[in-house]
């Protein structure tokens, strides 16, 4: 089960989108997933379109009511929620005979159900599982017991074959978090010391085609065309990818303590030698595969473009590494952690009567 505002369709999905669309192909049991109703939902899974209904409530319980309505019409084995502890409760209070299961993407504090240290300590015992997608993630909780990790997975037969060309790319949500600004500024000092080489920033304020034109988008839009920067806008995922494989260097520059860090994962997969903020979850990702940048330093990240880029040998070194490094997230061996954490929570769960949500 989505969140709510995460569309499950090419054309739209963010981080979390991207990873149940892996997880439903990725595991031993077939997989159903719930979202809110889209135009084109992706098509190689079973999608239930989730419609809420009008009852006075805030949207999430309306959603999660609806989808109470559409699990006793076909009742389902186990219930996996992403990243909505409040969601979860509610469904595991309505199926207690279901095991639910949580998956946190994103840092519990700040969340409906986990906001509190007595929410976040009393989940486990709620809940067939816990699980986050990083040891980062694990450690919000404060007392980590029984909280489950499984890191997000990639499946690299399916990345575009590489065609390295120099490129310097950023690919992500273009705001001051993913330090978009400090990409620019360090790629503008960069380019007039790299003849023949060029930069790209793709991305926009949210996911999809329709994200709005916010005043720091326009100021970087400024920024690039006096640098020659190109900025082409939000893509759909698999342009991202094709990008990555043509990419000599990937930047993530995240200024926030990135939860896991897809991104880096899908530039070490694509062989691209990746720089990289060690915040968040970032150094569970990259380990050593990724050379470290501060993203409040655009000198100090061009100095590190301008090096990688002038040394063929380690920018190929850093691109193998980056490989065998995303093969330990490849979707097999995360298909099976996921298949044992579902045979965990069947085995262990009291069966007993449902009851209306």
């Amino acid at each position: 089960m989505l969140p709510p505002r995460e569309v499950f369709s090419p054309a739209a999905t963010g981080a979390v989108g991207l990873v149940v669309h892996l997880m439903a192909r990725a595991g031993a049991w077939p997989a159903t997933v719930f979202g809110m109703a889209t135009a084109a939902p992706f098509s190689d899974v079973t999608f239930r379109a989730v419609r809420p209904g009008l009852l006075p409530v805030m949207q999430s319980r309306r959603y999660a009511a609806s989808v109470a309505r559409m699990l006793r019409r076909a009742p389902a084995d186990l219930i996996e929620v992403h990243n909505r502890p409040d969601t979860a409760l509610l469904l595991a209070r309505a199926f207690p005979s279901v095991p639910v299961t949580l998956f946190l993407h994103n840092d519990p504090q700040g969340m409906r159900g986990a906001r509190t240290a007595a929410e976040r300590a009393a989940l486990p015992s709620r809940l067939a599982a816990v699980v986050t997608v990083s040891d980062y993630l694990r450690r919000r909780f404060a007392r980590t017991e029984g909280i489950a990790v499984l890191p997000n997975g990639i499946d690299l037969a399916a990345l575009p074959v590489a065609r390295r060309e120099p490129v310097v790319l950023f690919a992500g949500r273009v705001v001051a978090d993913k330090g978009a600004d400090v990409f620019i500024r360090a790629a503008a000092r960069a380019l007039p010391a790299l003849p023949g080489w060029r930069a790209e920033l793709i991305g926009a304020d949210r996911f999809g085609a329709a994200s709005p034109e916010t005043p720091f988008l326009r100021t970087l839009r400024a920024e690039a065309a006096v640098a020659g920067i190109a900025m082409p806008g939000w893509q759909p995922h698999a342009a991202v990818l094709a990008a990555m494989a043509r990419a000599a260097i990937v930047v993530v520059p995240s200024r926030w303590p990135e939860p896991f860090g897809l991104t880096a994962l899908e530039a070490m997969g694509s062989g691209a030698a990746l720089l990289c903020s060690p915040r968040g979850g970032l150094p569970e990702v990259t380990g050593d595969a990724a050379l470290p940048i501060d993203p409040d330093d655009p000198a100090a990240l061009a100095a590190a473009i301008i090096g990688l880029a002038r040394d063929p040998p380690r920018l190929a070194a850093l691109g193998a590494a980056g490989r065998a490094r995303a093969a330990q997230f490849d979707i097999g061996p995360v298909g099976a952690r996921l298949d044992a954490l579902r045979r965990q929570a069947l085995a262990a769960w009291p069966r007993t009567a449902p009851h209306p949500i």
